[in-house]
């Protein structure tokens, strides 16, 4: 295979990418990094010593793609697909890549800072930075109510990159930081991208890892059950 996806089943920007991939039905391999063991790990840290995942290998071009947006770019300019994740009009492009950072940046990563402060040692606990960011999730979850009102998708009426990078960050902060009553186009929009045939096959493919997520007790029952 061409293509090898170095992952885990249970990371949400692995996720982002995964949904690029079975949008358009992409072949790849995908090998599973587990940290804690060294060979799992030091295969991933030779290809990209940030040791962040997911990386994309590409055996045909010999190449090593790493950081989500940049993985899906690189998809649809050399395996092209029939959904097309990034428009051709530059103006509806700026707006695609400033959604995906926006869910990228303000949505995912303060999740994650409420995710991995539970499972520190005692005594390395953050509370100030996990107040910061369920403030930070608050005012997204406001600007993404303004901006969903009106739209199917991220930004209008085609499922892009933006939408890949939204589904997980939402997912996973909907259980840390449930939305609050008066959000009704988030939510809705939510369940839109639930109902994708892509995300629900790679929320399907996680579920057997959700018993170790730091968060599973509040995990919404219907997360639990089939997609």
């Amino acid at each position: 295979m061409t293509l090898t996806l170095y992952l885990h089943p249970l990371a949400s920007f692995c996720h982002k990418v995964l949904i690029a991939l079975y949008e358009n039905g992409t072949d790849f391999d995908s090998r599973i990094v587990d940290f804690a063991d060294a060979g799992s790990a030091a295969a991933l840290f030779d290809k990209w010593p940030v040791g962040k995942i997911p990386i994309l290998q590409d055996e045909a071009n010999g190449r090593t793609i790493p950081e989500t947006s940049i993985i899906i770019e690189y998809l649809q300019v050399r395996y092209p697909g029939p959904v097309r994740l990034l428009p051709e009009d530059p103006e509806a492009l700026l707006q695609v890549r400033l959604w995906d950072r926006f869910y990228d940046l303000y949505v995912s990563v303060p999740m994650q800072k409420i995710v991995t402060d539970r499972i520190r040692p005692a005594g390395a606990h953050d509370p100030h930075g996990v107040g910061e960011a369920h403030a930070m999730l608050d005012q997204a979850y406001g600007m993404i109510e303004a901006q969903m009102k009106g739209r199917p998708w991220a930004t209008g009426d085609t499922f892009t990159m933006a939408d890949c990078a939204a589904l997980p960050g939402l997912f996973f902060a909907s259980i840390v930081h449930p939305f609050e009553a008066g959000r009704p186009a988030l939510s809705a929009y939510l369940e839109r991208l639930l109902q994708r045939a892509s995300v629900k096959r790679v929320l399907t493919e996680a579920r057997p890892y959700f018993s170790m997520f730091p968060y599973r007790e509040a995990m919404p029952a219907r997360y639990l059950e089939a997609f």
